[in-house]
């Protein structure tokens, strides 16, 4: 039996089967804890990537909620008190002028709307005989 042991001592490099046993545990147990490095590396990563998306989130919903509050105002531009007027339902330009406070003590004699970019001279006569023009949000007004 002494040849069997010193055979088998010398097949396992002079280790008994116990050390080997011992060896092969430790590097089991090092694979798992590297293993487990690695995912608390990828659950950190996935949980910056999460806060990364619900910041972007947050920051698009208030750039939607300001843009939602300046386009639901009329702007006035000229000789006025108030250049933003909130925009309602059923708004005129000329509740939005009064509502805008004009300053000058003549009436102006051009008036432009400008809406999504594009300008229209309105004739302050018409505007004064009472024709309701209604307006829309964001809307620019411009007196002269």
């Amino acid at each position: 039996m002494a040849m069997n042991q010193r055979s088998a001592r010398n097949f396992l490099g002079g280790f008994g089967i116990n050390q080997v046993m011992k060896c092969v545990l430790l590097l089991v147990l090092l694979a798992g804890l590297a293993a487990g490095c690695v995912t608390k590396s990828k659950a950190r990563s996935e949980a910056r990537a999460e806060a990364q998306r619900a910041y972007l989130a947050g920051q698009n919903d208030a750039l939607k909620a300001q843009l939602a509050r300046q386009q639901a105002t009329v702007t006035v531009v000229g000789p006025v008190q108030n250049a933003t007027v909130p925009w309602v339902s059923g708004l005129t330009l000329a509740q939005a002028i009064a509502t805008a406070n004009y300053l000058s003590p003549s009436e102006p004699t051009q008036i432009t709307l400008t809406r999504q970019g594009e300008d229209g001279v309105i004739d302050p006569h018409v505007l004064f005989n009472g024709v309701p023009i209604p307006l829309e949000p964001g809307d620019v007004i411009t007196l002269k």
